[in-house]
C-alpha cells in the first residue's frame, strides 16, 4: 500500500510543478489554489508512506516521478524543446535515482551538479 501511496504522491508532484508556470507568480488565483492542494496532497501522501518505506528510497522515487513526469508534461503538452540538454538532463536523472547507494554517495556528487547546470546555466 506504501508503495502506491508513493507513486500517486509522485503524479501530484507532477501535477503541482506543471501548474507553477500557470499561478504567474501566485497572482493567479485558480492556478494558485490547485497548485497549493497537489503540493499539500503530494507531501501528505508522502509522509504517509515513509512510515514503512526508507526516506531515502521514498524520497529518489518520488523525486524521479516528478521529475520525469513533469519533463514529460512539458514536452508533450507545453511544446518545450526536446534539445539534446534537457534530454541528457533526464538522463542524467534517471542514472542518478539509479545509481543512488548510500554507501558510495560521493560518487554521485559530479553528476548531481551536472544535472543542476543543466536545469539551470550561468546560475
Amino acid at each position: 500500500m506504501a508503495w502506491i501511496l508513493l507513486i500517486v504522491a509522485g503524479l501530484f508532484e507532477v501535477v503541482w510543478a506543471s501548474l507553477l508556470a500557470a499561478t504567474d507568480g501566485f497572482t493567479r488565483l485558480w492556478p494558485s489554489v490547485g497548485f497549493v492542494v497537489a503540493l499539500a496532497v503530494s507531501m501528505l501522501l508522502l509522509a504517509i508512506a515513509v512510515r514503512t518505506l526508507p526516506i531515502g528510497t521514498a524520497y529518489a522515487v518520488w523525486v524521479g516521478i516528478g521529475t520525469v513526469g513533469t519533463v514529460l508534461f512539458g514536452i508533450v503538452v507545453r511544446h518545450q524543446s526536446t534539445s539534446l540538454p534537457n534530454l541528457l538532463a533526464l538522463a542524467g536523472h534517471r542514472q542518478l535515482a539509479a545509481s543512488r547507494n548510500p554507501t558510495h554517495a560521493s560518487s554521485t556528487r559530479p553528476l548531481t551538479v551536472a544535472f543542476a547546470d543543466f536545469l539551470a546555466p550561468g546560475a
